[in-house]
């Protein structure tokens, strides 16, 4: 459940770097929708049969309401230097921060950087994210938008 909540932070943090035409989804959507959709991943790997369809929509379930939560303590200060990160950073150059705000600890470290077939500058990055004393690690891929924002592809 704890990788969950890294997944959840890592997506908040990158999706929100991305600016969007139109409304774009607040941290706390986006913590609700990845959330949702990483529990009902997990949960569908648990069971069979009509135990593995209470799996997945329960996983869903709890996924979103951590999801929500884990989006809404992300602040704008974790999102600016998350996309600093991404953009200044060498691969394998570490940066870390403690937002005295959340009570969090971040480490994101670009792991490596290529160009998509569509063109893009496009990083993979391991995160750490201290919560609650606890050390939590995630692997995401970031790609650099056309007006210089970075959005979460995987």
């Amino acid at each position: 459940m704890k990788k969950i909540l890294v997944a959840l932070m890592v997506s908040a943090l990158t999706l929100s770097l991305a600016a969007c035409e139109g409304t774009t989804p607040t941290k706390q959507q986006t913590g609700t929708v990845v959330g949702g959709v990483l529990g009902g991943v997990l949960g569908s790997n648990v069971g069979s049969g009509k135990g593995q369809t209470a799996a997945t929509i329960g996983g869903a379930l709890i996924g979103g309401l951590l999801g929500s939560a884990v989006g809404k303590s992300m602040d704008d200060s974790d999102e600016m230097k998350a996309a600093q990160v991404l953009e200044r950073n060498k691969t394998h150059q570490a940066a870390s921060w403690h937002n005295p705000d959340t009570g969090n600890d971040v480490t994101v470290i670009p792991t490596r950087t290529y160009t998509s077939t569509a063109g893009q500058t496009c990083r993979e990055y391991d995160t750490t994210v201290k919560i609650d004393g606890k050390n939590q690690k995630a692997h995401g891929t970031a790609c650099r938008q056309s007006d210089g924002t970075w959005k979460i592809v995987n």
